[in-house]
């Protein structure tokens, strides 16, 4: 087939890459603006274009895909079919019916659930056991048109909003190609959606990864999950940000069974509590459960080389001086040494260094 792409992030790429690799002819890529990036300001390309310039194909980026201009000049092209994954723009009714095979898009949910711009992160937020992709005929609604083909994906335990958006693309490209066979064939059977099973999901904005620690802690280790990589959840720690990439939710007899000598601490976490710190991680009281923090260092954004290591210590080491001031805060610490008093060399004894119940607010942590 003749076909014109459109498309413009990472997610993209695969199904360019695969209706190349089928054999099909790319008559046009087109793909959103390049714009300014980083604090230089220096303009950056969307992958899709980086992808279509390495194979030497025409290259369109309007400003709005509903200008008369651009769809006369889309029209010259006289493509089978417009291939579409995730361009980012609403197409008008003169582009979505121009071609022999119309619009068809890749749409990283099973449609009818999930329409909108951020399925993919919304169903590890959801905690969905399923996830997938679907390929529809294009009309003028939002993710509207009739379901082509589709394909389940079962989602991991563990399943972050980056892993997902890895596997769906890979799905979605395989898929695309599928449909692009079938429709050639004249074998596809387009299905109307069901109307009263439809749901809609926002745009993900930064301000989503604001953890609320009133609220259970199943809830908020799936948002960790949904949000990683972008754009990621987090705190504030003394007014400065702290990312949290991975967490584990455990029950307060769970964490007393496998941390006994915590168990006073857990049983009195209230929500935004710190009610152990352990090395290599620290776990906080939420409305319901506790949340056990395991991914976190990486992502201090905003403090010095010192600050850095001194919470490196603190976390993963445990911490020599009884008491130590970081980035305003004082920590007031107990040891529980066995036969000696040097400590610099002996990870066995740090590793048993215990830190007094902490409280998580808006002013950093204090001690109670």
């Amino acid at each position: 087939m003749r076909v014109i792409f459109m498309g413009t992030p990472d997610f993209s790429v695969g199904t360019l890459e695969a209706v190349l690799a089928a054999g099909h002819e790319v008559a046009a890529v087109v793909t959103q603006p390049d714009k300014p990036k980083g604090r230089g300001g220096a303009m950056s390309m969307s992958p899709v274009k980086e992808a279509a310039l390495k194979h030497n194909l025409t290259v369109l980026q309007p400003q709005r895909a509903r200008e008369e201009a651009f769809i006369e000049e889309l029209r010259g092209y006289e493509a089978d079919v417009i291939v579409v994954v995730a361009f980012g723009q609403l197409l008008p009714a003169e582009i979505i019916h121009m071609p022999k095979y119309g619009c068809i898009n890749v749409h990283a949910s099973l449609l009818p659930k999930y329409r909108g711009a951020a399925p993919i992160q919304w169903a590890v937020i959801d905690g969905c056991e399923y996830s997938g992709v679907t390929t529809m005929q294009m009309n003028e609604g939002l993710d509207t048109g009739d379901i082509l083909l589709t394909e389940k994906v079962k989602l991991d335990p563990k399943e972050t909003g980056g892993s997902l958006f890895d596997r769906l693309s890979d799905v979605g490209a395989q898929l695309l190609v599928k449909t692009l066979e079938e429709a050639k064939a004249g074998t596809l059977k387009p299905q109307k959606q069901n109307e009263e099973e439809a749901s809609y999901v926002k745009m993900i904005k930064k301000s989503f990864g604001e953890l609320d620690f009133s609220k259970e802690a199943d809830a908020l280790e799936r948002l960790i999950r949904g949000l990683n990589p972008w754009p990621s959840a987090f705190t504030h720690l003394n007014g400065k940000m702290l990312k949290i990439w991975d967490a584990d939710v455990y029950t307060k007899e769970q964490a007393e069974a496998e941390f006994p000598e915590y168990s006073t601490d857990f049983k009195g976490a209230e929500p935004g509590q710190i009610a152990a710190v352990l090395p290599h991680t620290f776990f906080i009281g939420c409305g319901k459960d506790l949340l056990k923090v395991n991914g976190y260092n990486e992502a201090i954004t905003g403090w010095g080389s010192e600050d850095h290591e001194l919470v490196c210590r603190l976390i993963n080491n445990g911490v020599r001086k009884r008491t130590i001031k970081f980035a305003g805060i004082v920590f007031h610490l107990h040891h529980e040494l066995h036969g000696t008093d040097n400590l610099s060399n002996n990870r066995s004894i740090l590793n048993e260094t215990k830190v007094r119940k902490l409280t998580w607010c808006d002013k950093g942590i204090i001690q109670n």
